[in-house]
C-alpha cells in the first residue's frame, strides 16, 4: 500500500497536536448558570425580536446584533424572577469564543463567565479580569480603557467580551421594557375621559 505526501504529512501533524483543536470548552451552560443562579429554578426561553426591537438593542449596544432570536435563561427563587443569563458567542480574532453574561433583577450584570474558547490559552484573561463588569448597567462608561481595564496580550478578547456584555444587557433593557404593560395610546392618563 503507497501512501501519499499529503496523507503522511496530516499523520504526522496529528502526531505533533498541530491539527486545529475543537473548542475548548472551560464550563458547561448548567454550571455556569448554577454560578450565577446558586439554588435558583432555570427556564430557558426563546425570543424573537421585532425589527423594532432589534434595531433598539442595536442601538443601545451601539452594534448590530448577530440574530433576532435570544435564548434568554431565566432564573426564579421561590417563584420571583431574580435574573436573566444570556450567551454570547462571538469572533475573538479568528476563532469564536462564547460567554456568559448573567443579569440582576435591577439590570446590573451579576456575573461574566467565558464557557468556551477556541483561541490560545494566553488570550484569555484570568478570571479576576472578569469580576470588574461585576454591578455594571449599560451606560457610556461601560467601555474598554473607560471602566473596564483593558489586559496586555488580550486586547481583542477584552474587546469582544465588553461588546458581548454591551449586548447583552441593552437586550436585557429591551426585553424587560417588552415586559411592562403599556395602556392603550388612545388612553386618558390616570383613567380620565379622553
Amino acid at each position: 500500500m503507497r501512501v501519499s505526501s499529503r496523507t503522511t504529512i496530516a499523520i504526522a501533524c496529528a502526531l505533533l497536536g498541530v491539527l486545529p483543536s475543537p473548542a475548548k470548552v472551560l464550563l458547561s451552560v448548567d454550571e455556569a448558570l448554577a454560578l450565577a443562579f446558586p439554588g435558583a429554578e432555570i427556564e430557558r426561553r426563546t425570543v424573537y425580536l421585532t425589527a423594532g426591537q432589534r434595531d433598539e438593542a442595536a442601538g443601545l449596544a451601539g452594534m448590530p446584533l448577530a440574530t433576532g432570536i435570544v435564548h434568554p435563561y431565566l432564573a426564579r427563587r421561590h417563584g420571583e424572577v431574580v435574573g436573566t443569563a444570556f450567551f454570547d458567542t462571538h469572533l475573538v480574532r479568528t476563532l469564536a469564543a462564547t460567554v456568559m453574561v448573567a443579569v440582576d433583577a435591577g439590570g446590573q450584570v451579576l456575573r461574566v463567565e467565558t464557557i468556551a474558547f477556541d483561541e490560545p490559552p494566553d488570550y484569555l484573561p484570568r478570571s479576576e479580569w472578569f469580576r470588574q463588569f461585576d454591578g455594571h448597567r449599560l451606560d457610556p462608561e461601560l467601555e474598554l480603557r473607560r471602566a473596564i481595564r483593558p489586559v496586555t496580550g488580550a486586547t481583542l478578547t477584552a474587546r469582544s467580551t465588553t461588546d458581548a456584555v454591551r449586548r447583552v444587557l441593552a437586550l436585557d433593557q429591551v426585553l424587560r421594557q417588552a415586559a411592562i404593560p403599556r395602556p392603550p395610546e388612545d388612553a386618558a392618563p390616570d383613567g380620565e375621559a379622553p
